[in-house]
């Protein structure tokens, strides 16, 4: 998987964290630099800690699926793209100035559980998973410091944009990498 491709799962990937940063820094009435900061570490560490687990889940059951890996990598995807795409018609969720330490835990795990199924495909794919965690943390902490900012300055507008461009962006991947296996692809 070359680094482009990496980038645009992280960036997918990214959009959930940053819509609930968003709504975070809408919360806010006095936004300081510890909430861009909190939600930064909280997000970013999630996101880069759940595909190093699922990559060593991946790894372990890897010889008993290798033959679908890619169907699973494609489900997976979709999945995880449709149901981001489905979110961002949802209601908007109530909102919570709280930057504690639950509830931004809770946040975190929630916004990361489709980075845990994404190190699963990684292990199929032989991706290298510390550099790809790495970047998928990196993005989601400036994502998410970015989307506390900008709830604060410009409002709900960019939510559900978000969610939906991210998931539109794992579905493509997921399509791309079924086609490259199926020999479509180059």
């Amino acid at each position: 998987m070359h680094v482009g491709e990496l980038f645009f799962i992280a960036v997918g990937l990214s959009m959930d964290a940053f819509a609930v940063s968003v709504c975070k820094g809408l919360s806010v009435r006095k936004l300081r630099p510890r909430h861009l900061l909190l939600a930064g570490l909280y997000f970013g560490g999630f996101q880069a800690l759940m595909p190093v687990i699922g990559w060593l889940l991946g790894s372990r059951f890897e010889t008993l699926i290798v033959s679908v890996d890619h169907w699973v990598a494609f489900g997976l995807l979709s999945l995880i793209g449709g149901n981001m795409i489905k979110e961002s018609f949802s209601p908007e969720e109530e909102m919570n100035d709280d930057f504690g330490v639950k509830t931004m835990l809770l946040l975190a795990v929630a916004t990361s559980i489709d980075a845990l199924a994404v190190g699963i495909t990684f292990a199929f794919l032989s991706v290298r998973i510390l550099p790809a965690a790495g970047l998928i943390g990196v993005t989601t902490f400036l994502l998410s410091m970015a989307g506390v900012w900008i709830g604060q300055v410009f409002g709900a507008r960019f939510k559900a944009g978000a969610e939906r461009l991210g998931g539109v962006i794992l579905i493509l991947i997921g399509v791309k990498i079924l086609l490259e296996h199926l020999g479509i692809l180059g």
